[in-house]
């Protein structure tokens, strides 16, 4: 077969495992994510290891090459989507705790994993890296199990969904940062290695490039939905995602998926109609295609085999602490904005799991060479275990204590 025939047959096995998978994983009240993602572990290195099948994948380099270049336009738009769906107006209604929650949900962990991570062996950049990696919650996980709950909309959940603006907000900041200055000496685009001038331009991009999506690119968007174009208003969405991740990377040395993040907020201030073209046309193309393939590549590039005796013990305490660094920074960020402990305990155990950002940022660390396999596999362990321990315990924060059955009556004359 010629390399674009296995190509076809790659992206077809992968695409029905993966969605078969996520339907699985719905059936058993998981989210569909955790389904693509043991998808990815099912055909990789871990257990079947598809693409080392020399029958069908004679060139499975170059195929895998193709898989993951492809993949990283799922990244973008799932990104973009993520801006898109920044709704300002209902994160000022709990604008004080989902403030706290975020900022420090993201800080406690970060301070907590690296020393952590530093402890086995590993140097300040890596460390440093996967803490900030594992700093963002996964929204739409906990956001599921408080709708099925009908709480979704009570303060908790309105503060969950603030915070994991601001948490996202956070951590992308974060992540463009480090790669702009380039601790261990990557280069992403063509970053001076003078940190003021990197913070500057860096600076400097996120004011202008602001600047152009809040006021310039709602209007671009709403004008090109009037043209008589097929498609215009999904077309110009992702062409907008793609040059402001070129521009991010090329003019401010930070990472594209933050371009791509900026322009999802542009233009999810452009008209409700338009807006509601572009979320239609994108989610159809992302969910169908771009983001199953993305999560099996994680997936295919994971080896759980590599979680031996001496591997093991850094992947359960590093999720151990992944758990309990979430919950006190969610918890104590609620606390100080205001609520009761329960109310806050809730909103903390909400943040426990790991899913998108997490595994986009580790994604983006192995293949700019930060990450190793071993350190890539264990923060694959990491979001699975997270994600599935998650629903149950929201639930149970949720549960109403039952009222004794033991009654009291008046004592028989």
């Amino acid at each position: 077969m010629t390399i674009t025939v296995q190509f076809f047959l790659a992206l077809g096995l992968i695409i029905g495992a993966a969605k078969g998978m996520g339907y699985i994983s719905y059936r058993l009240h998981q989210p569909a994510v955790l389904g693509e993602l043991l998808a990815g572990l099912v055909l990789g290195p871990t257990l079947l290891n598809l693409l080392g099948d020399a029958g069908f994948f004679a060139d499975s380099d170059n195929v895998e090459a193709f898989l993951l270049t492809f993949s990283e336009l799922g990244v973008l738009l799932l990104m973009f989507m993520a801006g898109l769906g920044v709704d300002i107006p209902a994160l000022a209604k709990v604008g004080k705790p989902a403030s706290y929650s975020g900022l420090v949900s993201v800080f406690v962990p970060v301070l907590v994993i690296t020393p952590v991570v530093m402890l086995f062996g590993y140097a300040f950049e890596n460390a440093l890296f996967v803490g900030i990696l594992l700093a963002p919650m996964s929204t739409s996980i906990s956001a599921q199990v408080m709708l099925e709950l009908g709480v979704l909309r009570k303060k908790e959940g309105l503060t969950l969904l603030g915070a994991a603006l601001v948490d996202d907000a956070v951590v992308l900041l974060m992540v463009s940062l480090f790669l702009a200055i380039n601790p261990n000496g990557v280069v992403v685009g063509e970053v001076s290695h003078s940190v003021i001038e990197v913070i500057l331009r860096m600076i400097g991009f996120l004011v202008f490039g602001m600047a152009f999506v809040w006021f310039i690119l709602p209007r671009l968007a709403n004008f090109v939905g009037r043209l008589p174009i097929a498609e215009g208003c999904l077309m110009f969405a992702i062409v907008s995602a793609l040059l402001m991740g070129v521009a991010a990377e090329s003019l401010g040395g930070i990472a594209s998926i933050t371009g791509a993040f900026m322009a999802g907020v542009g233009i999810g201030r452009a008209k409700r109609g338009t807006i509601e073209r572009v979320e239609r046309g994108i989610h159809a193309v992302n969910y169908g295609l771009l983001v199953p393939l993305f999560f099996v590549s994680i997936g295919l590039r994971a080896n759980l085999r590599l979680l031996d005796a001496d591997l093991l013990p850094f992947a359960v305490i590093l999720t151990l602490v992944a758990i309990v660094s979430k919950v006190i920074g969610g918890t104590g960020g609620s606390l100080v904005g205001g609520f009761s402990r329960l109310s806050a305990l809730r909103v903390g155990i909400g943040m426990i799991s790991r899913g998108e950002v997490a595994l986009i940022v580790a994604s983006l660390g192995v293949n700019l060479g930060i990450l190793q396999a071993e350190e890539f596999t264990v923060i694959v362990f990491v979001v699975i275990v997270t994600t599935v321990i998650t629903p149950p315990l929201v639930r149970l924060s949720f549960q109403e204590p039952r009222p004794s059955s033991t009654t009291l009556t008046p004592e028989n004359p």
